[in-house]
């Protein structure tokens, strides 16, 4: 549907501006194509350290049994630098945050662990580069159409275009964020520790928006580091998921994938 959407956008942009539009077309999938292979060569950069046995082997080792469950390469691990419990992963490579060992204990982030390696898993690593890739020509084609082309009917067809292609990729990467938590309890040996490290993070979350609303002096002035406003939330809730686990736990299949 996503990529439905970008040919859409891509074949107005031809039909609206002939030859100057299929020119555009193909030097912006030329250089967004160009910056995709560049991002995709570079290494990790910054304040990350990767992840030695012998400094903590019940991580390496519990992801090491994950990964072999999933039929997958051990990944590779990084922990990063920054007190803000989170996690993430791209190709084959899992970050762990600092925070989360402050916050969560052994099994619940192994569960996090978990999580990420259901992304690797399902191919959400190379996907959702993609989509942001395709978020970018879409924002441009849509502003190259209504700069251009002054009429209120392209106009309008680009931009309601884009807010499709957001909904429509909002609802993907939420999706994805189910089925990696889905994932993530088939590889667990204690699948309920993903409720609770959800619970916890949760917690965690609404501790700092209280103390950002309180606007008390604070030891960590940090805490309040500003946040993106989503104008469309492209994740769950975690009451959104900790229910799909309780319902996934309870044994009342609500998901359509499943662990191969």
């Amino acid at each position: 549907m996503l990529f439905i959407v970008i040919a859409l956008e891509v074949l107005l942009a031809v039909i609206a501006l002939a030859e100057l539009g299929l020119e555009i077309s193909l030097v912006a999938f030329g250089t967004v194509l160009a910056l995709y292979l560049w991002v995709s060569t570079m290494d990790v950069k910054g304040n990350y350290v990767p992840l030695q046995r012998e400094e903590m082997p019940w991580l390496y080792d519990g992801i090491a049994e994950m990964a072999k469950k999933a039929g997958l390469p051990m990944p590779r691990v990084y922990i990063l630098d920054d007190y803000i419990p989170t996690a993430y992963s791209f190709k084959n490579t899992i970050v762990l945050s600092l925070g989360l060992f402050e916050v969560l204990d052994q099994g619940e982030i192994l569960a996090v662990a978990a999580h990420e390696l259901g992304h690797i898993k399902n191919g959400d690593t190379r996907t959702f580069p993609l989509l942001a890739y395709g978020r970018y020509l879409m924002v441009l084609f849509t502003a190259v159409l209504v700069l251009l082309t002054r009429s209120l009917a392209v106009s309008l067809a680009a931009v309601t275009l884009l807010a499709l292609y957001e909904v429509t990729r909002a609802n993907f990467h939420k999706e994805r964020e189910f089925q990696a938590d889905e994932t993530a309890l088939r590889l667990l040996d204690t699948p309920m520790n993903l409720k609770r490290a959800l619970e916890e993070l949760k917690y965690y979350e609404d501790l700092r928006v209280g103390v950002k609303m309180g606007a008390l002096p604070s030891i960590e002035p940090s805490i309040e580091r500003k946040q993106k406003v989503q104008i469309i939330e492209t994740h769950p809730s975690y009451d959104e998921r900790i229910f799909r686990i309780l319902v996934e736990m309870s044994g009342n299949n609500m998901f359509n994938n499943r662990v191969q």
